[in-house]
C-alpha cells in the first residue's frame, strides 16, 4: 500500500529500514515513521481500544490521538504515526495500556 508512480510526483529511491514487528522481519524505507512503514507492509490494526479492545490503525497521523499506540524497543505508548522508523527497532502490538518489562 505504497504509492510507487504517480503523474506529477517523483518518488526517488530510498534506503530499505530493516526492522520487527512482533518478532516477524520487515522492512520500511528511510524516511517513513513507523506506523507508514507498517501501513505500507500491510499492517492496519496497530493498536486495540482499551475497553472493548475493538482493532484501531493510522488515524490521525499527527500524534493526538491513542490509535497508533505500541510498544517500541521495551517503551510502551509510543505514537507510532509521529516515531522515526530506525534500522533495528523491535515493535510490538500492544494491548490495553501497556506496561514497562
Amino acid at each position: 500500500m505504497r504509492i510507487e508512480q504517480h503523474p506529477i510526483l517523483d518518488f526517488a529511491p530510498k534506503k530499505t529500514i530493516p526492522f520487527t514487528y512482533d518478532g516477524r522481519p520487515m522492512a520500511g524505507r528511510e524516511g517513513d515513521t513507523v506506523a507508514a512503514a507498517l501501513h505500507a507492509a500491510g499492517v492496519m490494526k496497530l493498536s486495540e481500544s482499551i475497553k472493548k479492545h475493538r482493532p484501531r490503525g493510522f488515524w490521525c497521523a499527527i500524534g493526538n490521538c491513542s490509535s497508533c499506540h505500541m510498544t517500541v524497543d521495551g517503551v510502551p505508548n509510543v505514537k507510532t504515526c509521529v516515531t522515526p522508523l530506525v534500522e533495528g527497532m523491535d515493535v510490538r502490538s500492544q494491548a490495553g495500556r501497556g506496561s514497562l518489562s
